[in-house]
């Protein structure tokens, strides 16, 4: 068994196709599913159940996923703790909550690249929940969410501040009329929702309706014209209002505070490329 069968083996796990997986790792479909069969007659077991609608584990795969992870884990960590230098070079992936993202990472990242050009720094976005997870499973170096994460393998180091405001279409201002609107939210998981539920009950509305979007350029849209109302980062939301599209409303003081944390895991070995960021986030 090599380390590259369990790169393959990983990669159609998580992708749940041999053809997304060809297309993910930039290899021949053949060669894909020929390691996988070689891999099961090794272990004499099947690691997949195949259907047309794709690929899922079996007990056995799911066993072998575990400790594919674990063993690719400590094969990228080997390669980052002897690249560790003054000058980082190697990738470097870090996740971000799309808001920070567009907003506050941009002269980081201008930064980092003028300082450490050696790096190849990769970023996606997503959702707190799902970011802190690909953390966890060791899919991503680092990530910035919103909070302070109290996780025992996580380490938080605060980042930025923002302010969490209510916004509504233009010219409208009372409050209560504006929170029996609909609520609109990234996918499920966005961190905002506990806090505007919070809000709603402290306003006594216990019957309320949330509708899903995919990002922050189709939700600002719904609420400017008027299909609903949002809880957004103030930082997120300054260009909409100063073109008059939405307006904003300060919420409590107990609602207002948003911090974005930087968070790692903490058994994970430092390239000098994530130590390098993290320094200059401190």
């Amino acid at each position: 068994m090599e380390t590259k069968d369990l790169k393959i083996f990983q990669a159609v796990a998580r992708e749940g196709s041999v053809t997304k997986a060809a297309e993910v790792l930039n290899y021949v479909q053949s060669n894909v599913t020929n390691r996988i069969q070689y891999l099961e007659a090794q272990l004499k077991i099947p690691l997949f159940y195949r259907s047309n609608r794709g690929m899922t584990l079996t007990p056995a795969g799911e066993n072998l996923l575990i400790y594919s992870d674990k063993i690719l884990t400590l094969m990228d960590e080997a390669v980052k703790s002897s690249q560790f230098s003054e000058h980082p070079v190697g990738p470097l992936r870090v996740g971000s909550i799309e808001t920070t993202a567009a907003i506050h990472l941009t002269p980081l990242l201008i930064d980092y690249h003028s300082r450490y050009p050696d790096v190849d720094l990769s970023l996606i976005t997503g959702e707190t929940h799902t970011l802190l997870q690909k953390v966890l499973k060791y899919e991503l170096d680092g990530a910035f969410v919103y909070g302070l994460i109290e996780e025992p393998n996580i380490e938080s180091i605060p980042a930025f501040e923002d302010e969490l405001v209510l916004i509504s279409e233009p010219e409208k201002s009372d409050i209560r009329q504006l929170l029996t609107k609909p609520m609109l939210f990234f996918d499920v998981g966005c961190t905002h929702r506990t806090k505007a539920e919070r809000f709603l009950h402290e306003n006594g509305f216990t019957s309320y309706q949330i509708m899903e979007f995919g990002t922050l350029e189709v939700i600002l849209s719904g609420v400017s014209s008027g299909l609903g109302v949002s809880l957004l980062p103030k930082s997120s939301i300054v260009k909409a209002e100063e073109l008059g599209t939405i307006a904003s409303h300060r919420l409590p003081e107990g609602y207002r505070n948003l911090e974005i944390c930087f968070v790692h895991r903490q058994d994970s070995i430092y390239s000098s490329a994530l130590l390098k960021l993290v320094q200059l986030i401190n």
